[in-house]
C-alpha cells in the first residue's frame, strides 16, 4: 500500500496530490543518444496500491497507447488513492518505426527481467523492471493481436496464482483466459516477483479501433474501483467468462484467406470457420474447427502459408480442470502472443 505520502521514481520525488511527468531513458542509440518515454506518475491524497500501466511494449500496438492516455487523463489526484503510474509507450524506438520489434529485431517482451550487462533488449527491459515496475503493487499490460491477428478485448492471466485470481475480478465481465505466461514476458517476471499482473489484449496492430479502446478502458477503470483508488458508481456488468484452454487452428494449405467468422462467435466442432484459396488453381480449401468454443482471437484475411495459425478458440469448462491450476504449462496457447 502506498499513497497519502511522497513517491520516489526515477531520481525524482512526487508529493502526495500531484501529477508529474517524468521521462524514463530505456537505453541510447548506436550514436549515443537516448530515448526519452513518457511517464505519467498520478500520486493521490489518500493511502491505496500503486497500479502501472504499460502500452506499447511492441511498438505498433496503437491500442494500448490510447487505453493507457484515456485512463491516465481522467484522474485527479486530489481525488485518488494510492497512485497510477502510465507509461503508454515502453517500445519507443519500435513505435517510432511502426514495428513491434527494437530497431535489432529482438522482441523487448522476450527479454523480462532483464540484464543491466545482457543484450540491447535485456538491458531496456531490466531499465524498466527495476526502476519502474517494483515500484508498483499491481500490473496492467496491454497487447493487441500481432502479425495481422486481431484478438477480442481479454485479460490473458494466470489463474493458479491466489493474487492475481483476486487481481482479475477487479475487470468486471471482460473475458478472461487462463495462460501461465511465456519467461521473458512483462506479465511473467511481475508475477515471479510478487505483483499480480495481467496482460489486456484488444484488437489488431497497426491502427486505433474506437470500440476496443474503450472496452480496454472500461475494464480499468472498473479494477480502479474495486481497488478503491477511485470511488465510482458503476453498474454491475455481466458474469466474466473464463476459459481455462484455448488453441489456435492452423491453416492446411496456402492462399488467401477468407474469414467466414466473427470475433466473439460461439462454435461448433465441425463449423467452417474460413476458406484458402490458391490465387493461381482457384482451388478452395475449407477450415473446420475442431472444437466447440469462442472464437478469441484470429488472423485478417491476408495471403497464408500452410502451418499459418488462424483461429485462436477458447474452450469453455464447466469446472476447472485440475490439470489447468497445477500444470506448469497449463493452457498455454501453442503459439503465444504477448
Amino acid at each position: 500500500m502506498r499513497g497519502g505520502q511522497a513517491i520516489e521514481l526515477l531520481g525524482e520525488t512526487i508529493p502526495p496530490g500531484s501529477m508529474r511527468r517524468l521521462l524514463w531513458s530505456g537505453g541510447q542509440s548506436f550514436d549515443g543518444s537516448s530515448d526519452q518515454t513518457p511517464v505519467l506518475v498520478i500520486n493521490g491524497t489518500g493511502q491505496g496500491p500503486t497500479l502501472c500501466l504499460t502500452g506499447a511494449i511492441h511498438g505498433d500496438e496503437l491500442n494500448g497507447i490510447e487505453i493507457v492516455r484515456r485512463v491516465t487523463q481522467d484522474l485527479e489526484p486530489a481525488r485518488i488513492r494510492g497512485a497510477v503510474i502510465g507509461i503508454p509507450i515502453v517500445n519507443l524506438q519500435g513505435f517510432r518505426r511502426g514495428s513491434r520489434y527494437l530497431p535489432d529485431r529482438r522482441d523487448l517482451n522476450r527479454h523480462f527481467p532483464g540484464n543491466p550487462n545482457g543484450s540491447a533488449a535485456s538491458r531496456i527491459a531490466w531499465s524498466l523492471f527495476d526502476g519502474i515496475i517494483r515500484h508498483c503493487d499491481g500490473l496492467v499490460d496491454v497487447h493487441t493481436g500481432s502479425l495481422n491477428r486481431t484478438n477480442l478485448p481479454q485479460l490473458r492471466a494466470d489463474l493458479r496464482d491466489a493474487k492475481v485470481r483476486e487481481f482479475v475480478q477487479g475487470f468486471g465481465g471482460m473475458l478472461v483466459l487462463h495462460n501461465p505466461g511465456r519467461p521473458g514476458t512483462l506479465r511473467y517476471a511481475a508475477a515471479r516477483a510478487g505483483i499480480p499482473a495481467v496482460t489486456l489484449e484488444a484488437g489488431e496492430p497497426g491502427r486505433l479501433q474506437s470500440a476496443q479502446v474503450r472496452e480496454g478502458t472500461a475494464g480499468i477503470v472498473r479494477l480502479l474501483d474495486t481497488l478503491k483508488i477511485v470511488n465510482r458508481v458503476n453498474l454491475l456488468s455481466e458474469a466474466r467468462p473464463v476459459y481455462y484452454q484455448s488453441k489456435w487452428v492452423r491453416a492446411d494449405h496456402g492462399g488467401i484467406l477468407f474469414s467466414l467468422v466473427r470475433l466473439g462467435q460461439i462454435v461448433e466442432a465441425g463449423d467452417v470457420l474460413g476458406t484458402v484459396t490458391d490465387p493461381i488453381s482457384n482451388e478452395q480449401n475449407l477450415i473446420y474447427t475442431p472444437v466447440d468454443g469462442r472464437v478469441i482471437g484470429m488472423a485478417l484475411n491476408q495471403m497464408v502459408m500452410p502451418g499459418f495459425a488462424t483461429f485462436n478458440l477458447g474452450i469453455a469448462a464447466s469446472a476447472v480442470p485440475d490439470e489447468a491450476l497445477t500444470a506448469p504449462d497449463a493452457a498455454a496457447d501453442d503459439r503465444p502472443e504477448e
